[in-house]
């Protein structure tokens, strides 16, 4: 038994190099993962059970996911927001080109066409110079796609949520009226005659 298994000099210390069918290099063949930390002291760091984040992309590379996570900052700047939110938009598109060759053709001419432009790389373009690309790609199929994906992808999740101070649904729990009616920290309060008690 030992001696198929290549064990059966155990006193020379030696572990044999096994014929493995699956090798790391073809495992990751044709895929990327992005990957990067939440900034220490932030909302999302307190909550996160660690500050690291990777998300593995099936179909776009590694620079095709960085250069989607940057077109998705330049349509919609959120300063609070951390670029794992973004890393979801990029995610959610290599999604969509796994399962339709017409859209991973989309996606990867798109960017190519991002990079073209930036005269190399668009996701280490100047903020600037990413507003001017962005812009002239308005109208333009790849850019509906991603915007579109933006909406979903950058808002309807919990890190979003956190950010921005929204409790999520509320109608299970009885409605908002007695949680977070009043919560909203980034305006200015209304008269008190513009916002009567609650009947209760």
């Amino acid at each position: 038994m030992f001696a198929e298994s290549g064990c059966e000099d155990e006193s020379s210390g030696q572990v044999p190099k096994l014929d493995l069918p699956l090798a790391r290099r073809d495992f990751l063949k044709g895929s990327g993962v992005l990957m990067g930390t939440l900034a220490t002291g932030s909302v999302l760091a307190a909550l996160a059970p660690s500050t690291v984040w990777a998300v593995e992309l099936k179909s776009l590379s590694k620079s095709e996911g960085e250069a989607l996570m940057k077109m998705g900052r330049t349509l919609y700047p959120h300063k609070k927001l951390p670029d794992a939110v973004y890393a979801l938009l990029a995610k959610d598109l290599d999604a969509k080109a796994a399962g339709d060759a017409g859209a991973a053709k989309l996606l990867r001419e798109g960017i190519a066409a991002l990079n073209q432009a930036a005269g190399g790389s668009f996701a280490k373009a100047s903020e600037k110079k990413r507003k001017e690309i962005v812009k002239g790609m308005e109208g333009q199929p790849f850019f509906a796609t991603v915007r579109g994906q933006c909406i979903t992808s950058l808002y309807d999740n919990d890190m979003a949520y956190k950010v921005f101070g929204y409790p999520g649904s509320a109608w299970e729990k009885g409605g908002y009226i007695t949680r977070g009616f009043q919560d909203l920290k980034w305006l200015p309060a209304p008269p008190l005659e513009a916002s009567p008690k609650p009947y209760l």
